[in-house]
Parts: structure tokens; C-alpha cells; sequence
């Protein structure tokens, strides 16, 4: 059964068109990836389903609701997280402090939130060890962990990531990876528009390639992987 459902869906930005009619469609429990170039529309289809921007045309459906009319501030509420583009963690508070934040409509759910708290810090034990630390002092990857925790205090049902490698080393990026496939299995459906396409489509169950504002190509994570203009444009393969 699919958790999220999108529509013929067009969002401008003025007077340009940032996604030209997509579909998708992602099932509870799965782990889909979106590709493509900068400028694609990837990160604009996340704001869309966060209600940051409004499209001009089409619907999004969660859970059987149309978040036409939810706005920005309810999202969460009703199971969305999202860990943007660029962390954008508090950086003049805690750790402890942004973590809080991030289940703040939770916070009467006392027991909830300690629960949840524990295990961003099993999943990040870097965190507990800096959980007193400015977040703004943070390396990177540090900031980078610290959204993705921040995004699960919310206790989200469909948690969608944002070029969680950007930036990162090597090392690092196994780590969040790793951490991205814990969280699915845990029951979290996972939305992730990363630039590190291997990396993803060895992450992901399906996947979409989108090209200025429109889906070209869908699939397996394997049939993509697989797929000549995939491996050509995208792989560096020849």
C-alpha cells in the first residue's frame, strides 16, 4: 500500500517551472531514492511534500490525506520529517537542545521522547558525547548526524533526507548509510534525494531520475543501477 502518493504535481518558482508534472509513489517500509543532475527538481518535490512551497498543480497524498491544505507547521504532526539541505541546525543551541526541538510536538509524551532521545544516541553515539556542545561547533558530519536526529525525535513515519552525504569523507558517508538503513528497519520509510548515486542505489529499494523537472526514469534500484543512460550519466561509466 503506498504511504505517499504524488500527482501530476508542477511547482513554479516565479516564473519558472521547478517540476513539470511528476508522479511517484512510495510504499510503507521501502527506501526510494531520487536522481538527477542539480537543478533537477529533487529537493523542490521534499519542500512540496513539507508544504514549504505550494505547487501550482496537482496533489500529494499521505496516508490517504491530501496535504493540499495542511500547512508547513502541521506536516510533522501527521508522520513527515525532513532533514534538509545544509543540516541547518540550531547552531547557538546544544545538541541536547536541537534534538529536543526536533520532537517538540511530542513534549508532552515524556517518556516518548527519552525513548527516542536514546536511541538517536545509540544510532549517533557521537551526539551523546557532544550532547552539551554548541551544535554550531560541530565538524560536518557531526551537523549531518545532528539533522537526521533531529528529524527522528518527531517519530516520523516517512522520513525524507536531503543529500545526506554532501561534503562528507568516505568514512562518514558509510556510517550515515549504515545509520539511513537501521532507521528503515526499524519501520521508517525513508525518501532520499542524494547526489552519491551508487551509494544510494545500493541504499535503495526503488528510484527515480529526474531531469529538469520531470521523472524519465523509474525502477528497481537494481534495474536503474543496471540501466545504460544511468551507468553513462550518472555512474561515470562509459
Amino acid at each position: 500500500m503506498a504511504l505517499l502518493v504524488i500527482e501530476d504535481l508542477y511547482v513554479n518558482y516565479g516564473h519558472i517551472a521547478a517540476l513539470k508534472g511528476i508522479n511517484l509513489q512510495v510504499a510503507e517500509g521501502e527506501i526510494v531514492t531520487l536522481l538527477g543532475a542539480n537543478g533537477a527538481g529533487k529537493s523542490t518535490t521534499l519542500r512540496a511534500i513539507s508544504s514549504l512551497i505550494k505547487p501550482k498543480q496537482g496533489r500529494i497524498i499521505f496516508r490517504g490525506q491530501d496535504l493540499q491544505r495542511v500547512p508547513a507547521h502541521d506536516i510533522v504532526r501527521i508522520g513527515i520529517a525532513h532533514a534538509p539541505e545544509g543540516r541547518r541546525v540550531f547552531a547557538t543551541l546544544s545538541v541536547a537542545e536541537n534534538l529536543l526541538l526536533g520532537g517538540y510536538w511530542r513534549r508532552r509524551d515524556r517518556r516518548g521522547i527519552q525513548e527516542t532521545l536514546s536511541k538517536v544516541y545509540e544510532f549517533f553515539p557521537r551526539l551523546a558525547e557532544r550532547r552539551h556542545q554548541l551544535a554550531g561547533t560541530l565538524s560536518g558530519g557531526e551537523q549531518q548526524m545532528l539533522a537526521i536526529g533531529r528529524a527522528l525525535m518527531a517519530d516520523p513515519k516517512l522520513l525524507m533526507l536531503d543529500e545526506p552525504s554532501l561534503g562528507l569523507a568516505p568514512l562518514l558517508v558509510q556510517n550515515i548509510f549504515r545509520v539511513i538503513r537501521e532507521i528503515n528497519q526499524l519501520g521508517v520509510t525513508v525518501l532520499l534525494v542524494e547526489q552519491n548515486v551508487r551509494a544510494a542505489l545500493r541504499l535503495a529499494d526503488r528510484g527515480s531520475v529526474l531531469e529538469t523537472g520531470r521523472v524519465v526514469l523509474s525502477g528497481t534500484a537494481k534495474e536503474l543501477a543496471q540501466d545504460e543512460r544511468v551507468r553513462k550519466s550518472y555512474l561515470g561509466e562509459q
